[in-house]
């Protein structure tokens, strides 16, 4: 096991303990863990606190890793992190989050997690990095791959081969299985962006 593979998990702060999301994150996290993967988020509370408890959950030596940001209300650190930094301004910290994470999960969550969905996608767009799947996990996601599939796709605003790592993903389970599979990949052939339209075949076959 590549014992420094990592995946970001990005997700609203005001999702409390106890919410179903807050609990499937929760189970995407320990998952990875399981699998040995460190597992990087902001460092703050709801559903970053929600994927640093599944980390530690798993007891599986993987690193639970929090990347805290200074705000006017200030942020407080999660209690479930094995290593924190903190940062005062955004672009920093999302550059350091693309320059640690091989994947990249995106729960429910606001502004805050679609500046870091948008700008990972920007990254791969511009080949600034690869071999980094982005995968939006539930539901609340459907509209806006909806909207972007018909409203600024047939426009030529960007194009269909833009959307070959972005995979949307319904179920937990589903999650940890996708990134294993990328992982394995990437160990036996040494590279794995190719490999992205197979993998969606694969989850529409599950489905």
């Amino acid at each position: 096991m590549d014992l420094h593979y990592r995946v970001a998990i990005f997700g609203s702060a005001r999702i409390r303990e106890g919410d179903m999301d807050y609990q499937d994150v929760f189970r995407i996290a320990r998952g990875l863990a399981e699998a040995g993967f460190d597992i990087v988020t902001g460092g703050g509370p709801g559903l970053m606190q929600a994927a640093n408890a599944g980390s530690k959950a798993a007891q599986s030596g993987s690193r639970s890793i929090g990347l805290n940001i200074r705000l006017p209300r200030e942020q407080e650190a999660n209690t479930y992190l094995d290593i924190k930094q903190e940062f005062s301004r955004f672009s920093s910290r999302l550059d350091t989050f693309m320059s640690l994470s091989d994947a990249v999960v995106v729960a429910p969550g606001g502004i805050g997690t679609m500046l870091e969905l948008f700008y990972a996608w920007q990254l791969v767009q511009v080949e600034h990095i690869c071999e980094t799947p982005i995968i939006l996990y539930g539901a609340i996601w459907t509209n806006l791959l909806l909207w972007l599939e018909t409203e600024v796709l047939p426009r030529g605003l960007f194009g269909s081969k833009d959307m070959h790592m972005i995979f949307h993903v319904m179920e937990p389970e589903q999650v940890v299985q996708l990134i294993r599979k990328i992982h394995e990949d990437r160990l036996k052939d040494g590279h794995a962006c190719n490999n992205f339209s197979k993998y969606r075949v694969e989850l529409q076959h599950k489905a």
